[in-house]
């Protein structure tokens, strides 16, 4: 699996959260088929997308990313979820994980750090394709 074979979707209320984490990843030579600003929408765009990985912001007005990420989790089964709050609070981590998700980072973040985290995610999916 190379950089290119990624299809992400970027899902935050922010405009510039969805901007900014779009260029870091797009400078990087990843492919962002979508940054959307709900969860309504991203569900919606998601069964004509297709995207296989996800990064979701947790708090969302209407419906919630813990929300969103529990209906991605059990409708793409094969797709990986990255949960990002600027609440830095070890209950919001573990109810991310408890979604489904598998990575959580902290707004703001380094570059290196959301990376890092998709860079596990890719690694993690050319495991399962292995086995």
């Amino acid at each position: 699996m190379e950089k290119t074979d990624l299809k992400i979707m970027i899902v935050d209320d922010s405009e510039m959260a969805r901007t900014s984490t779009k260029d870091i990843l797009e400078q990087e030579g990843y492919e962002v088929v979508a940054t959307v600003g709900n969860a309504q929408e991203a569900l919606k765009l998601s069964f004509e997308l297709n995207p296989n990985l996800f990064i979701i912001d947790v708090v969302m007005p209407q419906v919630s990313g813990l929300e969103l990420a529990e209906s991605i989790v059990n409708n793409f089964m094969d797709a990986k979820v990255i949960m990002m709050s600027s609440l830095d609070i070890e209950t919001v981590c573990i109810d991310s994980i408890s979604t489904g998700a598998q990575d959580f980072l902290v707004k703001p973040f380094k570059k290196e750090d959301l990376l890092k985290s998709v860079e596990k995610m890719m690694h993690d999916m050319i495991q399962e394709q292995a086995s």
